[in-house]
Order: structure tokens, then sequence, then C-alpha cells
């Protein structure tokens, strides 16, 4: 047996990055007497919840995969865009990296994590790579037992070594989120041959344990440390269900299934994985994609315009019932869709401004003239769930947390009584425009000669929006339109998906479409998204540029909370904050995943709470 304390492991870290190791795994001696005589009393546990206590036992599988599904067969799925990378995690192609290779709707394919998600649970997670976790009260520390069986896919054994090193590569080359939690580990400490225990700085973090035990896992052995963080198409070497068969640049990759998968018993994995072969090929644009599903090109396809939705099923396949259309409730909250303003550019700073443009935006008609009124308002950031502040005042609780912030939130929005502008449908709606241009005037701007210039610049109030495929460019049209009304100078630019990914990472566009994704258990994920930090790093998702002391407070509430009530008032209390910010035009959302597919490939009876997972469904033609 063995053991590295801190000081080995220093060693350990040079060596991963690049300097010769001095002094290898196997010459270090353990020592396993009394090392952590104090941790002792903590149980090893087959799964680990961010609140509260897993849902299932150690032997039962996920709810929403069907653990008789057969197996074969292949699936085709389509996607918009390009790629240029096979490597999700740096900042450079980390946008348009291949997809498949590790995410929700797609399956983690390639790349696997010490424990693996439940998305039946806000934030659960079981065995995979590591069979046994265990974790003090205090989240101070985990520790993680490997199973002996993990292997890559080219048969090598996945090691303590390999996780080691997937931790400090992307710390070191990493983009932010990531590089942000894996240097929060301020010890790496071997304590078996098949153990490793993290130790943090503090346990104020109470989410960081879980976000660790999610990292991916690369081998170290087949892994390009020196060029880790450019782009690449040379694939990496994972420990997950498939490997590469194709990679053609921008138009295809294809997975298949790797025959001597190590985890395919395994209960997490039961009604996975069920495809021998997967291929994920990319369209130029939306109408391209569309027009190969009614072709059978594609096998699946998630739909999020009602337009499409309501009107795109009047081909052969659909009216003769080969084609399919599926409705799965979410279970989550609504997601946040809006046009972000970028609070860097001068002309954004004032937030009266950002409030008044957010008024401009005429629902009703939008949703009735181009959606078949199959969309509904958003309001907040966890619309659809009890993490919501909209109608609902501020407890007691919430009032304390923002006490230190007295012009963070607005009244209206603290009093739970704030709603969007509610224009009548008209696209003129003569009372929102009134209320708009004295917003518009409490920031400095007035209506002179039909445009709406800055009265101490004298410059009219232009910008551009940045949109990258048709649905997006016919939407901003129909906002310019209004906004028109008001003399405002506005313009909508389209560019291909790789250049818009570019642009809205390196923060080069006025206001750009954007969907904040909710989830019930928010957490560490936010800094990354809306703290005062992450406005300036490159690759962060705070693409609004928020400088806000209040939201930095109120996110180091939420991952600290200790209780399920003090969590929800933090999240209550971050929503208000962010809606009073106005950071974004608050658009609409659907309270269903609206997909289609052939009869080629079978859906679960159930779902997740985040809705479809391709990877639990099979094909017809498998046994």
């Amino acid at each position: 047996m063995r053991f590295i304390d801190s000081a080995v492991h220093s060693l350990l870290k040079n060596g991963v990055l690049g300097a010769a190791l001095a002094l290898s795994l196997s010459a270090v001696p353990f020592s396993g007497s009394t090392a952590f005589a104090d941790d002792k009393d903590v149980p090893w546990v087959h799964g680990i919840s961010m609140h509260g206590s897993p849902a299932l036992g150690p032997d039962e599988p996920f709810p929403y995969a069907n653990p008789d599904a057969p197996k074969g067969g292949s699936i085709t799925l389509g996607v918009q865009g390009t790629f240029d990378s096979m490597n999700s995690f740096i900042v450079q192609g980390g946008w348009t990296s291949a997809r498949g290779m590790r995410e929700r709707q797609f399956g983690n394919n390639i790349l696997e994590s010490l424990l693996v998600r439940s998305y039946a649970e806000p934030f659960s997670l079981y065995g995979l790579v590591a069979q046994r976790v265990r974790m003090p009260d205090s989240r101070e520390w985990i520790e993680f037992e490997l199973n002996p069986d993990a292997k890559f896919s080219d048969g090598t054994p996945l090691t303590v070594d390999d996780i080691i090193f997937s931790l400090e590569v992307i710390e070191e080359k990493g983009r932010p989120p990531y590089r942000n939690w894996y240097a929060a580990i301020k010890e790496k400490q071997v304590t078996a041959p098949n153990r490793l225990k993290l130790v943090f700085e503090n346990g104020d973090n109470r989410e960081l344990p879980l976000l660790i035990a999610l990292a991916p896992i690369f081998s170290k052995k087949h892994t390009d440390v020196e060029n880790f963080d450019k782009s690449s198409l040379n694939p990496p070497i994972g420990s997950g269900p498939y490997t590469f068969k194709t990679i053609e640049a921008g138009r295809l990759v294809v997975y298949e299934k790797n025959p001597d998968y190590w985890a395919k018993d395994l209960p997490v994995k039961a009604g996975f994985d069920n495809f021998d072969e997967i291929r994920v090929e990319y369209f130029r644009d939306e109408t391209t994609l569309q027009e190969a599903f009614k072709k059978g090109l594609v096998n699946a396809l998630q739909f999020r315009d009602p337009a499409r939705w309501a009107t795109g099923f009047d081909f052969p396949a659909a009216e003769n019932g080969d084609v399919e259309k599926l409705s799965i409730a979410f279970g989550i909250p609504a997601k946040m869709q809006g046009i972000a303003f970028n609070t860097r550019r001068e002309q954004f700073k004032d937030k009266n401004v950002r409030k008044a443009l957010s008024m401009l935006f005429d629902f009703k008609w939008v949703n009735e003239n181009l959606y078949y009124g199959l969309y509904q308002r958003t309001a907040g950031y966890w619309d659809n769930s009890d993490l919501s502040s909209i109608g609902r005042p501020a407890s007691d609780r919430e009032k304390e947390l923002l006490a230190p912030f007295p012009d963070a939130v607005d009244p209206e929005v603290m009093a739970g009584t704030w709603r969007p502008a509610d224009a009548d449908g008209s696209g003129r709606d003569r009372k929102v425009l009134r209320e708009a241009l004295g917003t518009f005037g409490e920031a400095g701007y007035s209506l002179e000669n039909r445009k709406l210039v800055n009265k101490e610049t004298g410059k009219p109030l232009s910008f551009e929006i940045l949109a990258k495929n048709e649905d997006e460019e016919k939407l901003a049209l129909a906002y310019i339109r209004t906004l028109e009304l008001l003399g405002i100078e506005a313009t909508v630019r389209s560019v291909d998906p790789a250049q818009f990914e570019d642009r809205r990472t390196k923060r080069e566009f006025d206001m750009v479409f954007n969907t904040w994704r909710a989830s019930l258990s928010p957490g560490a994920e936010q800094y990354g998204r809306w703290s005062s930090k992450a406005a300036d790093q490159e690759g962060s998702f705070n693409f609004v540029g928020a400088r806000e002391p209040a939201i930095d407070a109120l996110i180091d509430e939420i991952v600290g909370a200790r209780s399920r009530e003090h969590f929800v008032d933090a999240v209550r209390a971050f929503d208000r904050v962010l809606i009073s910010g106005a950071y974004a035009v608050p658009l609409y959302h659907v309270s269903d995943d609206w997909v289609a597919h052939w009869k080629k490939v079978i859906p679960p009876q159930s779902h997740s709470l985040y809705g479809h997972e391709f990877d639990t469904w099979w094909s017809a033609t498998a046994q």
C-alpha cells in the first residue's frame, strides 16, 4: 500500500504538468495506521446528495431508463452548426467541440467521472468509476474508492494517478468554471492504491465535493499535456461505453460501442448505452436540419421553435404514423431565454436603459404572430419552481441577506409584485411606449427629431443584436420594429454558430441571444455565470459582464447553505437581484420538452426531470 503526503503530491503535480517525476507513485511508502484516525467514523456509501440522502439504493437502476431495453442497432442525431475541437473543457474550441463526448442529452459516450448523476433527483450522485465514496457533514474533504474493474477503452487500467492528472491538467489549462473548481482542492492524498482523498480549505462551498466527483477523467498515458489547451481533432481516450469510429471535421462524428466496456453491468448503467453506433451529423442551418429529419436522415430531433412544432409535420412519414411527436413535461425550473446586454458597452452601463429596452419587447405580438401562442412569458431565472421569487414577497431571511445591499433589488421585486411589461399585442402599445420613454429619461435620454439621443453627449442610442440562426434573426427583427417607434437605431447581424460562439466568448457583441439553464440545485456554476471575478475571465459564462457585490455574496450563500430552507431563501434573493439588474430582455419558455422521432428508435416510458436523454433510447430492430 502507498501514501502520498502533501510534499510528495507537490512533486506529482509538477510531473503532471510537464516536469520529470523525481519520485514515482510506486516508490512512496504508505502508512495505513492512524493517518486519518479522526475520519474513521465517516462511513463509506454508494451515493451522495447535495441536500438530504440519495433516493436510490446501491443496486437500483435509474428510474428513467429501461433495464430491459434491447441492445443493438444505430441512431442518427442531427445538430446545427460545426465543430473544430475534441475538447470542451478548454477556452479554445470549448464552445465548438464535437457533440456526444460528454453531455446529458447525447450521453457520456467517451468521458466518464468518479460518480454519475441521476437526473431524476435535484442533485444526487452514485458510484461509477468510484465504487464507494465518503464525505463528512462538514464537507471539508471527500474520499473515493475506485472500482478495480475501471479501465480505459484501450484496456489500460484507470488509476488514481489518472484522476489526479485529470484534475490538475484542467486546473492548469482548462477554462472556467472547471479550473476554478479544481483549483479549490488544497491536498490530494492517495490513501491506498485505489483510494483518493481530496481536501479543501474549508467546507463553505458545500457543492464543491459533488462538482469534483463529476470531473471528466482523461488517460494520463494518452493525453498531450503540452497542447491540452489548443483546439485539436485528436480523439481523447476515455473510459466510456463508446470509442470514435469516424471524425470528419465540422460534418460528422460516429461513435461505436466498445464490446469490452468495463461498466456495462453496473446498476447505474442499466438501460443506458443501447445502440451499437451513434452518428451525430452537422447541418448548416436549422432549415436544412429539419429537412434532413423529414427525409429520415436524422432519426430523432428536439424542437425548440413552436412554429416548426405546430406546422412542421405535414410530410408523408408524419401523416402515416412513421414519425411520432413526444411532449415530455419538465420537472425542473423553466430555462431563462433572453437577449443579453453586454454591460461592458457604454450604452448599456445604465440599468435604466436596460430596463426600458426590456419593456419594449411585445411578448403577446411575438407569441401570437410567430409562435402560435405556444410560449409562456419568462419573468425570472427559476420560473415554475419553488426557487422562483416571482409572485412571492421576500421572506425575513431574504431581507436579512439583502440588507447589506439596499439598492440591489427594486421595491416591486422585493414585494413580489413585479412582472415583465405586458404590452397589448399590437406591436405599438402606447402606454408601454410612454413608460419606456420615461425610464429612458431617467437615464438621460430624450426623443429629438425622432431619434432617441443622450442629452449629455448628443449620441443616438444604437446597438447590434447578434444572432446565429434564422429563428433568432426573425425574432430580433420583430423586436427592432418596436424599438424603431422610439427612434432607437438597432440592427441584427447573423453569423454562423462557430463565429457566434467566438464573438460571444470574446465579448464582441452589444446584445446576444443566450439561455441560462436552470436546475433544482443551482450552485457553484453561478460563479462562472454571474460573479465579478468571472466578468473578465475569457471563456467564462458571465457574458453580460455583471459586477454586483450582492450577486457575489448571494452565490456564497447558495453554495454554503446547510439546510433546504436557507438554500431556497438564498436562491430567491439571488433571483431578485438578477431581475432587478435587468441583464437581459426576458423572452419566453415552454413547460414541455418537444422531441419528434422516427419509429426506428424507441424512447423509454419514463423520462428524467430534464426531459429526453437519447442514451436511454433503443433501436426498434435490436434484439
